[in-house]
């Protein structure tokens, strides 16, 4: 095999389709509901295996080999970007403190009217502001990353796998130096069917969606698992301790990628970026409902950046700054074929939420049980 053609169920990055010379691999959804690489016109391919050579899927370990990790709690001295980001605001003090380097910014914005995630080019703050706060759904990556010109310096933002991709994309093309690549603990991408079924019901209470805010903080921070939805008739707001439906799902690991169990290398310290951001769980900062950044560079080069970026940073050991962050591959549950079809179907998210949850209460009482011998022990 001298292409990507074969692959099936891998992470999506798109990097192959933004290697390849011949402009013939596309990135679509499969049946299941995730990005997958497709060879759209096989006989032009010349086999020269560049797609292959920056596919992390096809490799067993992060594409990075670090020697030192340093670890921080951060947050932005900006009160107002820290209330708009979904914790402390790091990522787009990066990207503000980049750009005004002279760095362009290659992060994620939601298409309201494509109802997707995607990947974009960011030159100016006020470009940088649509990538604000996280998306909990799986990004389109390829047509941002075909508009950077290797050449410039570009600050790229994606999950795990897509920068470990990218990582040996810009190696293969030794520029390195031209880059800084960010990623984030990650939980894992759901179905993209399970988005458009949330979309179709929430859209008959607030007409077509024009904004998405995942993690709003107009409670607090650490109960931010909030969407606060805009559309053309009226807004739509569902906590989690409300029963929102998108995160029920999404939090059981009833409906992620197949490669999210089974071929994910990049959870807890292992990754290919420079520096990796995400949410400061745990009982250090359990009191503070500001939001804290937990902020890790494993390179030298991300480390300097952080360290100029204007954030305030208290430097901890790395486990406290993980605290809470999942260091194995979620478990793949017996019935996420099952729940991947009911999205694509005529049920509701609220009857499939019951029946699975109906269909898991023995395994659920079977734990508590154990959990309870043990104790008494």
């Amino acid at each position: 095999m001298r292409n990507i053609n074969e692959i099936k169920d891998c992470y999506g990055c798109g990097v192959c389709a933004m290697v390849c010379g011949k402009k013939i691999i596309g990135i679509g959804l499969n049946k299941e509901g995730f990005y997958e690489p497709r060879v759209v016109d096989p006989d032009r391919c010349v086999g020269c295996g560049l797609c292959l050579d920056v596919c992390s899927f096809l490799q067993e370990e992060p594409s990075l080999r670090r020697t030192e990790i340093h670890s921080y709690a951060a947050w932005s001295k900006d009160t107002v970007i820290r209330r708009k980001c979904s914790s402390g605001g790091v990522g787009f003090e990066l990207g503000r403190t980049l750009i005004e380097e002279d760095y362009k910014v290659c992060g994620v914005r939601y298409d309201a009217e494509r109802a997707r995630a995607e990947h974009y080019i960011a030159t100016t703050v006020k470009e940088l502001i649509p990538s604000i706060g996280s998306k909990y759904i799986q990004s389109y990556t390829v047509d941002g990353f075909k508009a950077i010109n290797r050449k410039e310096k570009y600050l790229v933002t994606g999950t795990p796998c897509q920068i470990d991709s990218f990582r040996r994309y810009i190696r293969k093309f030794n520029v390195e130096d031209n880059f800084v690549l960010m990623d984030f603990f990650c939980h894992g991408v759901p179905s993209m069917h399970l988005w458009q079924k949330y979309l179709q019901e929430v859209e008959k209470l607030t007409g077509n969606v024009t904004y998405v805010s995942w993690r709003n903080k107009l409670t607090a921070w650490h109960d931010s698992y909030d969407l606060l939805i805009r559309g053309e008739k009226s807004f739509y707001n569902s906590r989690l301790s409300q029963g929102d439906r998108f995160y029920r799902f999404f939090l059981s690991d009833a409906c992620l990628g197949k490669a999210c169990y089974e071929r994910c290398k990049y959870k807890y310290d292992r990754s290919a970026a420079d520096i990796r951001i995400g949410d400061l769980w745990g009982n250090t900062y359990k009191s503070n409902e500001d939001g804290v950044s937990a902020a890790v560079a494993f390179t030298e080069k991300g480390n300097k950046i952080l360290c100029s970026c204007g954030c305030e940073l208290i430097e901890h050991p790395f486990n406290v700054v993980a605290e809470g962050q999942m260091k194995e591959c979620p478990c793949r549950p017996g019935l996420r074929s099952w729940i991947l079809v009911r999205f694509c179907s005529g049920h509701s998210l609220r009857s499939t939420l019951i029946m699975y949850k109906l269909c898991c209460l023995p395994k659920r009482i079977i734990n508590k049980l154990i959990r309870i011998l043990k104790w008494e022990k």
